[in-house]
């Protein structure tokens, strides 16, 4: 029991956040991409495949990052940290919750299943990017967002130029809340060296973050425009963009716990967004 505790602590499953800013931005897709009510094997397929990919992820970070992690006070109590899972387990978790999802994606076309292995690639490197990269939250975005190119190929079997926009506003979505994210661990990612969004950006990173957001918005109010939906998604943008200036007021003076929950706010800003893109479609 002890260990299926370890197991689930380290695949995230008791922190929802994560999965849940995966999944709205498949879910936009999903429903943008989809003719009528989306088919109930491509929803479940979808669905599926981001809880068992972000906990695949979450793993295949923890192992990347098991020598600095002890050093983070946020981290320090993961489960490679301490040793409750070994390196050997976790690998092997790792590609069992993999397998599981690329199984699910064989029920998908064709173009889905090629797309699956870049998106597995770009989750299986993101953690090794916070080495290198300096804003290595972009490359979180691609990761998080290329369930947006999947769900179009597995519903049109096409690859439109809504997708790439929709991927390109996810990344902006996603260097706004994960350098929120950021800011909570900068003193601590400043001293072992790691690199982020919030070190890069450094006084400028609130300016950031509301930029980020702004052009996230703009991207997706072309996407309705041009897949002609009605005003109600348009509400639901607003919506967001007030969720946005909420956050504002959260992270403006940099407070460790502010900008966390700021952080963990985003859940109803992809919620707002998904309102706009369900409601747009039946009323």
């Amino acid at each position: 029991m002890k260990k299926l505790q370890a197991y689930y602590c380290l695949t995230r499953l008791d922190k929802p956040i994560g999965t849940l800013l995966l999944l709205w931005p498949t879910l936009w897709a999903i429903w943008l991409a989809s003719p009528s009510w989306p088919d109930g094997l491509v929803l479940g397929v979808f669905v599926a495949g981001t809880v068992l990919m972000r906990s695949a992820g979450c793993v295949m970070n923890d192992l990347a990052d098991r020598n600095f992690d002890g050093h983070v006070e946020r981290t320090r109590q993961r489960p490679l940290v301490t040793g409750e899972v070994s390196v050997r387990e976790a690998l092997l978790l790792a590609a069992g919750l993999s397998l599981v999802a690329f199984l699910l994606v064989l029920q998908l076309n064709m173009l889905a299943v090629y797309l699956s292995f870049p998106a597995l690639f770009l989750a299986a490197t993101y953690p090794l990017t916070k080495r290198f990269f300096s804003i290595p939250q972009a490359y979180l975005g691609i990761a998080f967002g290329f369930g947006i190119p999947m769900a179009f190929a597995a519903i049109t079997g096409t690859l439109p130029l809504e997708a790439w926009v929709m991927l390109l506003a996810n990344v902006f979505w996603a260097v706004a809340y994960d350098t929120e994210y950021a800011m909570v661990d900068r003193d601590d990612d400043l001293k072992i060296g790691i690199k982020s969004s919030a070190i890069f950006f450094g006084r400028w990173d609130v300016l950031a973050v509301m930029g980020c957001y702004a052009a996230f918005l703009l991207l997706m109010a072309w996407v309705g425009v041009r897949m002609q939906v009605s005003w109600i998604y348009f509400a639901g943008l607003a919506t967001a963009a007030c969720i946005a200036v909420y956050h504002y007021t959260l992270i403006r003076n940099r407070m460790r716990q502010p900008c966390f929950r700021a952080f963990l706010h985003n859940n109803w800003l992809g919620a707002a967004v998904f309102a706009g893109v369900f409601l747009s479609d039946y009323l």
